[in-house]
């Protein structure tokens, strides 16, 4: 088989190795494990003096990944004891779920979107690495460039529009306009009852604690030279009202510094969330 074109993005790869560098360098316990997504990216192996994985000036980056992280399995574990069994990831990136939790095949069936190219890099990298894909992970491959309907896309790989599922998106709303988000609320709100989203948005600057806006100000400016800017921002009320108009028949707010709490408050070594990325939790 011939090594495949399509390779991650960096915002992919970066939040592997970031989640990696939480089980490497933080100590016990652990909010996340996850060194596999590291397997899959295969970095070079000076990857740790990169500058974005300074051990000090991105902890805070890499403490909000592993909490918002912690908080989608949360959620899964808990909607599957309340027996959803569909688990639908958009922008699936290099996460890691169904080669972290073989278990959790029993008791759902995990949908992985993302552009086809990436897509087929990461399905050639886990034959590479022996996990194969099994028969309860499908990888949906669907061109968001040419405006393809990730909905179509899904019922074709199996996915049973009659029955409740979790969507997850995190890390992509900034990267779309306010009527692409919009309409994908509105697709999401039409599922089965009982489906829920979760969605991740950043905060326009101000609503940014003043210790964490110079590195999120840094971000923006990565972001923009890359050629992939921020283009929406979101006041938690603004978000809420969005996912309201489409259609949501409960709609909640789960700030960034709700996730510390939880996850971080007894913790020895001053590890905190940045602040800057909350999500919204919608049913319907």
């Amino acid at each position: 088989m011939d090594e495949p074109t399509g390779a991650p993005d960096s915002t992919a790869v970066r939040t592997a190795l970031w989640r990696a560098m939480h089980v490497q360098l933080d100590p016990p316990p652990h909010v996340f494990e996850d060194e596999i997504g590291l397997r899959l990216a295969a970095p070079d192996a000076d990857w740790r003096r990169r500058p974005d994985m300074d051990p000090d000036t991105t902890r805070g980056f890499r403490a909000a990944m592993v909490a918002r992280a912690r908080f989608i399995e949360d959620l899964i574990d808990e909607r599957a004891d309340h027996g959803v069994t569909q688990y639908v990831i958009l922008g699936a990136g290099l996460d890691t779920f169904a080669q972290r939790r073989p278990e959790a095949g029993s008791r759902v069936r995990v949908f992985e979107v993302d552009q086809p190219g990436p897509q087929e890099w990461k399905r050639h990298r886990l034959d590479e690495l022996g996990y194969g894909v099994p028969d309860w992970l499908h990888l949906v491959p669907v061109d968001f460039e040419a405006s393809e309907d990730w909905l179509k896309q899904l019922a074709a790989a199996g996915f049973e529009a009659g029955r409740p599922a979790v969507i997850v998106s995190t890390g992509v709303s900034m990267y779309l306009t306010e009527d692409a988000i919009a309409a994908t609320l509105r697709q999401i709100a039409g599922l089965a009852p009982g489906s829920t989203l979760a969605m991740t948005f950043l905060l326009p600057v101000e609503l940014v604690d003043a210790a964490d806006r110079p590195g999120f100000r840094a971000s923006m400016e990565g972001a923009r030279a890359s050629g992939t800017p921020f283009i929406s921002l979101y006041r938690p009320p603004e978000m809420l009202e969005l996912a309201r108009e489409a259609g949501f028949a409960d709609v909640r707010h789960v700030s960034g510094a709700s996730l510390a709490e939880r996850y971080f408050a007894d913790r020895t070594d001053g590890l905190r969330p940045s602040s800057g990325e909350d999500l919204l939790l919608a049913t319907t």
